[in-house]
């Protein structure tokens, strides 16, 4: 690294006029004549030798109208030198700090304005020249020129190139004064010196033109890009279902596994659009075939239990279908606002507040129980605004009808089902927390307190037939100990409250069902609990194991049936990152008292996840 004060003594002493006193070198009919041709500056002297400059990429210059201005590729190309004599690309070999973390001001018409330089400083009459004859110098966006800071070659010769445009363009306006040919050969020696450096920008500059040609050609818009993510699963379950050692009504036992190896597919096209540059919609296209044709999960149809699903476990005959329309657009720097006629959930408006990636279908906890609190599962369509109180605190409000598009009687936007949720959430250096409280009320033949998560019990307390009102306050928050350690945890209590009266099919937790008298105003409390351990990078980069325990959700007292015993959940994955693309994962859980029955066989789930997200 060299210092820029040597910079300007190398510019203050060698080049005379500093830098370029090159006002102009096109008139000279006596002693010379400069031609521009084939990117080449030429010299002509009487009786002398040729002296031959390549002229330099110039995005602004007479001499190169096409050439574009491109910023890509972590590459910046600028006319002016700033105060670092140019931003260069971000991965070259020790580029200072500096270079690419201070934004460069715009041109300044006199070097008074640069608050950290003084007449007294040795190079100021050289900055000055530079300054207000030639207008090569600009400083930072804090008024400073910063001329003790350290810079590499690469950003000297993107300086160089942008003297060197500058002389292009005095060349090409054709003015009278003439130039010391001394200044032309100290110019070509500097040019000389730092030929790798200027051919590695030409190279670069070059290169982007011809893939922002391609993009240009290529691209599928100019607004909306696609994002997906391909899940494949091969799984498999162990042991008797949920009631297995029960006798049938014919006497006869039943089956004591009745799950196979399976084979299945789960995936999403994500078509995402800016309009401004800061809002988003995304139109997401879906197919899978996890789930039995009436819309009820495959895999707990055959063990009894919903405890045994997988996160992505969703769609069924790979049958395609856009269930998520999403628009997210922020009103000011502290609010924002997400808005969707279908397919909102709390996910798609707030965050579950678990580590980077734990709570993703194609790259966390494999089980639909141990990826996030059963609090966020719901949603519908509807809107959510969230202010940002300050950098580290939170707020969002948010509503979603179940079906905001019918238009008939106990349906539409606020006259069917609905949820309801205020979180707060707090991060701080290392993690996070956050309080949330959700309400919740559901018509008939649709009630899921829980989210699938759960016993038959906990996600429908009084059947699945009688209207069911839900309140749940849950804290959820994760901490990061190391880089490679990490800790997350969540909870929740819920209270519900039947909202109409009769006889309804209530689960036993032995995979049967007993018709019991609800009354209107009977009440359920439940609860749940988890808390896992993962370890990022351990193994490689990318590569994430981790272990979780929980308590499904329970229920803990009722009017109509409680639970006497509590289901547990252990999990243990391990996802491996092949490249940026692919990622494998074995996982396996083991559910101790399905359905919240110790009379249940345990349950045991493997799986081997394979996830391309593209």
């Amino acid at each position: 690294m060299i210092k820029t004060h040597k910079i300007m003594q190398l510019i203050a002493a060698s080049l005379t006029i500093n830098l370029i006193g090159i006002e102009t070198l096109c008139a000279q009919d006596i002693d010379g004549r400069i031609e521009v041709a084939n990117n080449l500056i030429t010299v002509h002297k009487q009786n002398t030798d040729l002296v031959k400059l390549p002229q330099v990429v110039n995005s602004n210059s007479a001499t190169n109208a096409n050439t574009k201005e491109l910023v890509a590729d972590n590459v910046l190309v600028q006319t002016h030198i700033s105060a670092s004599l140019m931003p260069v690309a971000t991965h070259s070999p020790k580029v200072s700090e500096n270079a690419v973390n201070n934004k460069v001001m715009a041109q300044i018409p006199s070097v008074s304005q640069l608050s950290d330089v003084q007449p007294t400083d040795w190079a100021y009459q050289a900055l000055q020249s530079l300054v207000e004859r030639y207008g090569v110098i600009a400083g930072y966006s804090d008024g400073t020129f910063r001329g003790n800071r350290s810079l590499t070659r690469y950003e000297f010769a993107a300086g160089l190139n942008a003297a060197l445009n500058r002389l292009n363009e005095l060349i090409a306006a054709g003015t009278a004064d003439l130039v010391r040919q001394e200044d032309l050969a100290t110019l070509q020696k500097l040019q000389q010196e730092f030929a790798t450096e200027l051919a590695i920008l030409r190279g670069r500059i070059d290169t982007l033109e011809a893939r922002s040609a391609i993009l240009e050609e290529q691209q599928f818009s100019t607004t909306t890009k696609l994002n997906a993510q391909i899940i494949t699963a091969v799984s498999d379950t162990f042991g008797r279902s949920v009631g297995g050692d029960a006798p049938s009504g014919s006497g006869a036992r039943r089956d004591r596994d009745r799950s196979q190896l399976y084979f299945a597919d789960r995936g999403r096209l994500n078509f995402e659009s800016s309009f401004t540059g800061k809002d988003l919609l995304r139109v997401r296209l879906e197919f899978g075939n996890f789930l039995n044709s009436n819309g009820t999960s495959q895999i707990a149809s055959v063990t009894g239990t919903g405890m045994t699903r997988l996160n992505f476990d969703t769609n069924s005959n790979n049958d395609v279908s856009i269930p998520h329309v999403r628009y997210y657009f922020p009103v000011s720097g502290s609010v924002s606002f997400v808005v969707g006629p279908t397919g909102i959930g709390y996910t798609d408006i707030t965050d579950t507040v678990t580590p980077a990636s734990i709570a993703d279908d194609g790259n966390g906890v494999p089980s639909l129980f141990g990826q996030y609190s059963p609090l966020f599962r719901r949603g519908g369509g509807g809107g959510a605004v969230n202010w940002y109180i300050n950098k580290d605190l939170v707020l969002t409000l948010g509503y979603l009808a179940d079906n905001p598009n019918l238009p008939s009687e106990k349906n539409g936007v606020f006259n069917g089902g609905y949820n309801a949720l205020a979180h707060l959430v707090y991060y701080g250096k290392q993690g996070a927390v956050g309080i949330a409280y959700s309400h919740s009320y559901t018509p008939g033949g649709k009630v899921g307190l829980t989210g699938g998560t759960g016993s038959a019990l906990a996600g429908s307390p009084f059947g699945n037939s009688i209207a069911t009102s839900g309140n749940i306050v849950g804290a959820q928050g994760y901490y990061r100990f190391s880089e490679h350690f990490q800790m997350h945890a969540w909870g929740g209590y819920i209270w519900a409250t039947a909202k109409n009266s009769g006889f309804t099919e209530i689960s036993n937790g032995r995979g049967e069902t007993d018709s019991l008298f609800v009354n209107n105003g009977d009440n359920a409390n439940l609860w749940y609990g988890a808390i896992g351990v993962s370890f990022p990078d351990v193994g490689g980069k990318g590569n994430l194991p981790g272990i979780l325990f929980g308590v499904p959700p329970r229920v803990s007292s009722s009017d109509v049936r409680k639970e006497g015993d509590n289901a547990y959940h252990i999990e243990a994955f391990y996802r491996w990152r092949l490249n940026d693309n692919i990622s494998v994962t074995p996982g396996l859980w083991v559910i101790l008292n399905p359905e919240n029955n110790s009379k249940n066989d345990t349950q045991y789930v493997g799986v081997l996840r394979t996830t391309f997200d593209f």
